[in-house]
């Protein structure tokens, strides 16, 4: 037993959790804010650093400090709502966004640039590939603790290399100078970034991925509440750091792109462009081969927590099939194609992040509201309240009827109204909970004068 790791094993467990948080999917997001934010990208990008890397490492933290499961976390509202909330998150992570979009990315990077001029179209070859890439997603997936253990140590330094590679090109020869801003970078900004930043998905996932790095420590010999949670933030910000530094590259090369590669319509095309520009045809092995590696390690992390999980709540179906059967849904789904996936998640996404994020904040300030259940169904309900409606006016449902009745809430028409109603929540959770404790003491002491 001990109290801390050694530099190295830091090094290695922070990497690890890197690796699975670096997917493929993740990479296509910050290019395109640097496309479109142009000149405002770094405001843009310090929202979106916000909910895409600062809240990860809060997030697990969060669990943490909560029991270790998102079920336990989310419980504290209500077991139904622990429940459901953490089905429709499983559900995220793996067959209905996460894997499809992986999947997807990777084909776009990889795979279409090399074989475009062939006589075979991109719906087909689509189909094609996801089929061999979930295939071998499953395949990884039947044993996968060698597979996730290996990947602070092998696969991730391999894409740190060749992603760097790829960076410090776009520094020494750069492709152009920041253009202006277009919509919907005009104006807000900040906010904007901080609503894009949910699209990463990590705060999401860290719910998941949590449990596997806390088990990791465990595993390394430490013990004891107090010394997980020094021994995590430790490594956690190796993880943080890294995830901020790649998410701001990324951002500059969007940026920077526009005068070599004109607008693209997502950033893994942003991605393939800017590769072949800096280094030929064969830019895009080198990026192939580190959206490669990262996509597989996403995939195989997120379909082997997502079965586990679904096999732990409904053990009748075998792990094996549960992989299978999300497999399955997964190809379905990414066949629609990427830009389809990412309209399709969106409103999902709208309403599942500051949901979240609500949790998390709640389960640091637990003990200064002394953990009062009414102070979570408050907040949850203020906060998911807007998110609902962000989530409709995404889907195109409403949309004016919504933003002409609620544009009073500050911050609504930025996509950040749930804060405030969040809040309001939260405060008129106390003060139920406030008037509820002198009637409770009543009957406390009415019960015991009878006894």
């Amino acid at each position: 037993m001990k109290s801390t790791l050694s530099i190295g094993q830091l090094i290695a467990v922070g990497l690890m959790l890197l690796a699975m948080f670096l997917g493929a999917g993740n990479t296509i997001f910050a290019p395109m804010v640097g496309q479109l934010a142009g000149t405002n990208t770094w405001v843009a990008m310090s929202g979106f650093l916000i909910t895409g890397v600062g809240f990860v490492l809060l997030a697990i933290i969060a669990l943490a400090i909560s029991g270790g499961t998102v079920e336990r976390l989310a419980g504290r509202v209500h077991t139904k709502f622990g429940m459901w909330f953490s089905i429709a998150l499983f559900l995220t992570l793996g067959p209905i966004y996460v894997i499809p979009r992986t999947t997807s990315v990777v084909n776009e990077i990889s795979i279409i640039p090399i074989v475009s001029n062939t006589i075979v179209s991109n719906n087909l070859l689509l189909f094609i590939f996801s089929v061999l890439f979930i295939s071998l997603t499953v395949l990884l997936s039947l044993n996968p603790s060698k597979f996730v253990d290996r990947l602070g140590k092998i696969i991730t330094p391999i894409f740190a290399i060749l992603l760097t590679v790829f960076i410090v090109m776009s520094f020494i020869t750069p492709m152009g100078s920041f253009g202006e801003p277009r919509e919907p970078y005009l104006q807000g900004s900040f906010f904007k970034g901080f609503v894009e930043g949910y699209y990463t998905m990590d705060v999401l996932a860290a719910f998941i991925f949590g449990g596997i790095f806390i088990k990791s420590i465990k595993g390394l010999g430490v013990t004891g509440t107090k010394a997980t949670s020094v021994v995590f933030i430790k490594a956690g910000m190796i993880t943080i750091a890294g995830l901020a530094i790649l998410q701001l590259s990324l951002a500059w090369i969007g940026a920077s792109s526009v005068d070599s590669i004109g607008y693209s319509d997502n950033g893994g095309q942003v991605l393939a462009d800017s590769a072949i520009h800096l280094f030929g045809y064969g830019g895009i092995f080198l990026l192939g081969s580190v959206i490669f590696l990262t996509g597989i390690t996403t995939n195989v992390a997120c379909l082997s927590s997502v079965a586990e999980y679904f096999n732990r709540i409904y053990p009748k179906v075998s792990y094996k099939n549960w992989l299978i059967v999300l497999a399955g849904m997964s190809l379905v789904i990414t066949n629609f194609g990427l830009n389809t996936i990412l309209s399709l998640a969106a409103p999902i996404l709208l309403l599942l992040y500051p949901v979240a994020i609500t949790l998390i904040i709640l389960s640091f300030t637990n003990n200064l509201f002394k953990g009062y259940q009414s102070v979570y169904v408050g907040a949850i309900i203020g906060s998911g309240f807007v998110a609902l409606l962000d989530a409709l006016k995404e889907a195109n449902i409403l949309t004016e009827a919504i933003n002409q009745t609620f544009s009073f809430i500050p911050l609504f028409t930025s996509g950040a109204g749930w804060i405030i109603t969040g809040l309001i929540g939260a405060i008129i959770g106390i003060i139920i909970a406030l008037l509820k404790k002198p009637k409770q003491r009543m009957l406390n002491i009415a019960g015991e004068e009878a006894s």
